[in-house]
């Protein structure tokens, strides 16, 4: 298990610089220092979900990230004739089970950018009101800015691996890669940072590090949680602020469609995580129609005669 477990990573050249560090990680630290040593042929269901059980209990959301990557690998031990069936056999195991993150208000996104300095805030803005991930943030350049049609170009972004320094890359998902309207009220805020913040050239970075180069991420986070303290929100992470601007789209009335462009989703079940803001908005809706039913009624085309068109109403008239 351990010779093709490597091999099999060896071999996906696919994989973007962070989940290959991540594999990696989930291979040596979770998976091989117990299945390591089973021959392929030999590793049953039994062993996978005696493994499966007890990862879990310390390690949920690892335990199904690492049980859906091996998963894989056994799967492609099936293609390679290696192995009949594969043994990840567990129902219900990896599957995702994100909890449901909490949702800034605009008013606390406003309040928590006067802790930010201001070189800051408008990586602060940007996850908010254009809903960037951190990556897409950080690997915007001054090219990237339309300042006379008011829109964004994402075409790259910047990912730290588990090991390593950090690296500019494509967009996590096919359909990162797009260009975004950017809200009017944040258009001021665009052109400032331009013009006090980043250097003419097309190819400036528009959060330059001190040293050179795109600033790193952990610099932008530690940025965040000092700022998300002030507001008396120490739940909300960075990526909450994105999370929250989809939401903010979806209770303004965006569509799947719409939101899975904005957030560069490759998949509808991305944005359907965000329609709660719909509910939210139809029960609103159904309260302000059971308010209607307080106001007196008028008909719409008047109150008809009762003698018109009434059988029986001219019984007692001659002809």
């Amino acid at each position: 298990m351990r010779v093709y477990a490597k091999a099999w990573l060896d071999g996906r050249s696919d994989l973007r610089p962070v989940t290959r560090s991540k594999y990696e990680h989930m291979l040596e630290r979770h998976v091989l220092p117990t299945l390591g040593a089973y021959e392929l042929a030999a590793l049953g269901p039994s062993a996978v979900r005696s493994w499966y059980m007890g990862m879990r209990q310390r390690y949920l959301t690892t335990a199904d990230d690492a049980y859906r990557m091996l998963r894989a690998i056994l799967i492609t031990a099936v293609t390679d004739g290696h192995i009949v069936k594969s043994p990840c056999q567990v129902k219900g195991a990896g599957n995702p089970r994100s909890a449901e993150r909490p949702v800034a208000s605009v008013a606390e996104v406003t309040a928590a950018l006067e802790a930010v300095p201001e070189r800051y805030r408008l990586a602060i803005l940007l996850p908010a009101w254009c809903q960037l991930r951190r990556g897409e943030v950080l690997g915007l350049q001054r090219r990237d800015v339309d300042l006379l049609h008011g829109t964004i170009r994402i075409e790259r972004a910047v990912v730290r691996p588990m090991k390593g320094p950090s690296v500019v890359g494509p967009p996590k998902t096919s359909a990162g890669a797009r260009t975004l309207a950017v809200p009017s009220h944040m258009v001021p805020a665009l052109k400032e940072h331009l013009a006090h913040f980043v250097a003419p050239e097309p190819g400036a970075w528009l959060f330059q590090a001190d040293a050179g180069g795109p600033m790193v991420p952990s610099t932008l986070n530690r940025v965040w949680q000092r700022a998300r303290k002030t507001v008396g929100r120490p739940d909300l992470f960075l990526h909450d602020l994105r999370h929250s601007g989809l939401t903010w789209a979806a209770a303004s009335g965006a569509s799947v469609a719409e939101l899975m462009r904005r957030g560069g989703h490759a998949n509808p079940r991305a944005a359907l995580r965000y329609q709660h803001a719909t509910e939210d908005r139809d029960r609103a809706v159904a309260e302000a129609l059971a308010s209607l039913a307080s106001r007196p009624v008028v008909p719409l085309f008047g109150a008809p005669s009762p003698a018109r068109n009434v059988p029986g109403a001219n019984a007692n008239t001659s002809p």
